[in-house]
């Protein structure tokens, strides 16, 4: 029975459509003209490639560029008294192309549409067994939000979460340098030219460029690795596990939900969001906006691809060692222990009995601030 269920997993996974992503550190690097440049090739070789959703932002090569590419028409809505035009995914299964590009992947569709987000269209579409070929700028990927707002200062309200990057089977940077970039800003191949002045003094200056450039790069390469480490397995591999414990703490818990999501995106490893329930904070004990909070990081964390357990137990320290032991978790990561737990080491806080359990079973901690 599990080879029959084997062979049609496999069945499954090939009428899947392959996904493709271009990723770029902002606008303007090139990501819609290079998907253009592909489906040219692709067609010269005989492949049905079609315009599922391009946005030219009327940039003239990237227009030109366009041309000769069958569309398939988008829809229009109306909202808020306004005519817009959305991506039509009924349209585009309906048509079945071998390969349709889907522009801006980030996009939030217009209210009443099937789905919320345009990634959730292209998932529909690879599992109609149409290939796809994307992009967006990394300052869209869900755990890189608060590293994106801390260089540039702006917070990106539109995102991708990080398991839709692990679904691609191809991600490729289209890399500038700073200069390269700024030269395409000035000479008004971004923006148009009354533009220009608030871009170079706001989101393009030299210096976010260099950082978010960095981003992007790590990401591409990080992807690359995970590939490494799944098609290439070693026979003393150790699957990694990681264990983001969580209190009720707003702030804290985002900040750890994000980093773990990063070192398990990282390193391709599934990851648990643990949140234990001491009977302080039973749902009739426990305050209104902590209760909300808390819902709100769990939400978080499914997004990012976790699995979210609530366990009721008096002692922190022994929820987290008994899940540790059951499920085999390698690395449990936790908030760092405000002053005054530090300073009841000595009496033995439950941080420091946590530690000593999880170092006799070789568990790695990590501490995040």
């Amino acid at each position: 029975m599990s080879s029959a269920k084997h062979f049609l997993e496999l069945i499954q996974k090939s009428r899947k459509g392959k996904f493709k992503i271009y990723i770029g550190m902002s606008a303007g690097v090139g990501k819609t003209f290079r998907m253009l440049q592909e489906a040219h090739s692709l067609l010269r070789n005989g492949i049905d490639v079609k315009i599922g959703y391009i946005e030219t932002h009327d940039r003239e090569e990237t227009v030109a560029l366009a041309e000769g590419i069958p569309e398939i028409a988008r829809k229009s809505v109306f909202y808020k008294g306004k005519n817009l035009e959305e991506m039509d995914l009924q349209a585009i299964i309906n048509e079945h192309p071998e390969v349709v590009l889907v522009d801006e992947l980030a996009h939030t569709n217009v209210e009443g549409s099937k789905n919320k987000k345009r990634w959730q269209d292209v998932l529909e579409i690879l599992d109609n067994g149409i290939n796809v070929i994307s992009a967006m700028n990394i300052q869209h990927i869900e755990s890189l939000n608060e590293e994106v707002k801390k260089i540039t200062g702006v917070e990106v309200t539109e995102r991708v979460p990080d398991k839709i990057l692990a679904l691609a089977d191809e991600v490729v940077n289209i890399d500038l340098t700073a200069d390269e970039l700024l030269t395409r800003l000035k000479e008004g191949k971004i923006y148009k030219k009354e533009k220009i002045q608030t871009a170079l003094s706001n989101f393009f200056q030299s210096g976010h460029i260099l950082q978010l450039r960095e981003l992007a790069l790590k990401e591409v390469a990080t992807h690359v690795e995970r590939k490494v480490e799944t098609e290439i397995k070693t026979e003393n591999f150790k699957p990694i596990k990681f264990l983001a414990c969580i209190s009720s703490n707003e702030k804290i818990a985002k900040t750890i939900i994000r980093k773990t999501a990063r070192l398990a995106s990282y390193y391709n490893s599934p990851w648990t969001v643990l949140y234990i329930q001491k009977p302080s904070e039973n749902p009739e004990k426990i305050a209104l906006d902590k209760q909300r909070y808390l819902i709100n990081n769990f939400n978080l964390a499914q997004e990012l691809g976790a699995k979210v357990i609530r366990v009721k137990e008096n002692s922190v320290h022994k929820g987290i060692l008994d899940y540790v032991v059951d499920h085999n978790i390698t690395t449990v990561c936790i908030g760092k222990p405000h002053a005054k737990f530090w300073q009841r080491l000595l009496g033995y806080s439950w941080i420091y009995t946590l530690m000593n359990r999880l170092n006799e079973r070789q568990v790695d901690i990590i501490i995040l601030s």
